[in-house]
């Protein structure tokens, strides 16, 4: 009477490896977000205005977190 069918996961292994990579590549956005400041409070660094941490950096975490979904929503089955 109690027939156990195998349990199946809802991901397979190329969603994780996907995944990963998603965050990755969100974590070296994060980095590059990172650093910029000054040691003085009464001294304003322009370093934080840079193309790394204003275009660069969210750019990279956007891309992240796409990719992220791209490997929630992919279906290996097909």
């Amino acid at each position: 009477m109690n027939e156990q069918q195998p349990t199946e996961f809802l991901f397979h292994k190329e969603n994780y490896k996907i995944l990963l990579i998603a965050l990755c590549i969100i974590a070296l956005g994060f980095i590059l977000m990172s650093g910029g400041g000054s040691d003085d409070p009464k001294v304003f660094n322009e370093e934080i205005f840079n193309f790394r941490r204003i275009r660069l950096a969210p750019t990279m975490v956007l891309i992240g977190i796409g990719v992220a979904i791209y490997s929630i929503l992919r279906n290996p089955k097909k």
